[in-house]
């Protein structure tokens, strides 16, 4: 049986820090949301990181302290509803021009079964 191997030294000079350990390439967006959200990613980790750390900046710190209040999470809410809001006023106009066309259609329909002369631009 063969005797086991020596572990060979590793010299300081083959570690590399940190900081310059190689990241992963990213794949490429393929929309402009999906790059904006790639770049949200990195920076909540890199935000993520400063706080193990404890390097984070006054402004990074307090930007999440803001994110986390209840009042930003009533403010999302109000939100989302002025644009539900927003949403079913469209929705309604969209719907009144419809009912407006059909009443239309329907008194020409009327004028016709009633006797009336039917002009030349119907």
């Amino acid at each position: 049986m063969a005797a086991p191997k020596k572990a060979r030294q590793v010299y300081d000079s083959e570690i590399e820090p940190e900081n310059q350990l190689a990241t992963p390439r990213l794949s490429p967006a393929t929309s402009p949301e999906a790059r904006e959200n790639q770049l949200i990613a990195l920076a909540y980790d890199l935000a993520e990181k400063q706080f193990i750390e404890g390097t984070a900046s006054s402004q990074v710190i307090t930007h999440f302290l803001k994110m986390g209040s209840s009042r930003e999470r009533l403010e999302q809410l109000k939100i989302s509803g002025e644009v539900r809001l927003n949403d079913t006023k469209i929705e309604n106009m969209e719907s009144g021009a419809r009912t407006e066309e059909l009443y239309s259609k329907a008194m020409k329909a009327m004028s016709v079964y009633s006797g009336q002369e039917q002009t030349e631009d119907d």
